[in-house]
């Protein structure tokens, strides 16, 4: 019951009722005071009052049914076309990975991360646009990281080397043989680690709000009660109806975030993962290190980051690109995590993959 009461408001059902009703209110009253003005029939009152009525579950079949996309209104069974079929694929542990294809064009590989749900992505309006972005013009391969989403969520093992092996599978289950690969937040020590591995595959590497060693590695202690704390926090937040947890971790990663945005991180985070899945993921990050192996990167490298960041220092991505040989970097002017739909940092971001492909396609 809860879950549905999120999915009314997130395809804002609730909303168009509300406005419907009181609408509909006031132009019933308006048309008792105006009709007899003019003379109008006896009845007509009375049928533009069940025309109203009659309306109400028309609207709220739209509302439920038709979603406004970065495309324009868009039905909902069109949007799970847009996303590919998912399919799932094993990795060598025996993992069960989910991925999806969807677009056309020159292949590009998103590489997990978490708060993603391949199921509900293309319609939550934290993911859409990146979505619909990577795959216009592009094939873009997408999978749920193990843990988490539509993949196996029993699981042991959620090291560096395990989520590399199921970006391996994954690849090979797409059939791709050379490709430009996409890593942000703890996806990019996977893709480096990736593009070291297999060079010849990878045609072009871009790295957004990125790191090289996670928090536990080379901190202090103060940074190591920060970590742990936070891990502790998620294992008894995550997902559950706490506005102040949701304000708090939204806040690192959606900042400028508006009501409705706050409220579709919210269903990410449950639709995502558990929350002891969650904090086994965030502890496992911690001992994240590809550091050694930024300067065995051989493919071209460019390197994106918020100027203001709230999740991720600036600095982490400036010393990313200052120790890979070659590697381009560029300041995105904001402070969300996440980039959102609609400010100007996400179109920075299109942009300069866009035009660092073209100078780099695969």
């Amino acid at each position: 019951m809860k879950n549905f009461f999120s999915e009314l408001k997130r395809r804002r059902v609730i909303r168009v009722s509300v406005v419907y009703v009181v609408v509909g209110w006031a132009l019933i009253e308006a048309a008792a005071t105006l009709f007899p003005m003019f003379e109008a029939p006896a009845w007509m009152p009375q049928v533009f009052t069940i025309v109203i009525v009659l309306g109400f579950p028309v609207a709220v079949v739209l509302a439920w049914a038709v979603q406004l996309t970065p495309d324009g209104f868009t039905i909902e069974g069109k949007q799970s076309a847009e996303q590919g079929k998912i399919r799932f694929v094993s990795s060598r542990d025996g993992v069960r990975i989910a991925y999806a294809l969807s677009g056309s064009g020159p292949p590009i590989v998103k590489v997990a991360h978490w708060l993603t749900n391949l199921e509900l992505d293309w319609q939550n309006i934290i993911w859409r646009h990146w979505l619909s972005g990577l795959s216009d013009g592009m094939q873009l391969l997408r999978y749920d990281e193990r843990g988490c989403g539509l993949s196996d969520r029993d699981v042991e093992d959620f090291s560096l080397d395990s989520m590399v092996n199921d970006l391996e599978c994954v690849i090979d289950a797409a059939g791709f043989e050379r490709f430009a690969l996409l890593g942000s937040s703890q996806g990019a020590a996977v893709s480096i680690s990736y593009a070291v591995r297999h060079a010849e595959k990878v045609g072009a590497l871009i790295l957004y709000g990125a790191y090289a060693e996670g928090w536990a590695q080379n901190a202090t202690d103060e940074d190591l009660e920060r970590g742990q704390a936070m891990v502790d926090l998620v294992r008894l937040g995550w997902g559950q109806d706490n506005p102040a947890f949701v304000q708090m971790f939204g806040s690192l990663f959606i900042p400028d975030a508006n009501e409705e945005q706050r409220l579709a991180f919210e269903v990410l985070m449950r639709e995502s993962a558990t929350p002891e899945i969650a904090a086994r993921l965030l502890s496992a990050f911690g001992d994240f290190n590809v550091s050694e192996l930024l300067a065995q990167l051989s493919v071209p490298v460019l390197v994106l980051h918020a100027r203001d960041d709230a999740r991720i220092p600036y600095a982490s991505g400036r010393e990313l690109a200052s120790v890979i040989p070659g590697a381009e970097f560029k300041t995105l002017e904001g402070r969300n995590h996440i980039l959102l739909e609609h400010e100007p940092a996400f179109e920075q971001f299109k942009l300069a993959i866009r035009e660092f492909l073209e100078r780099h396609p695969a």
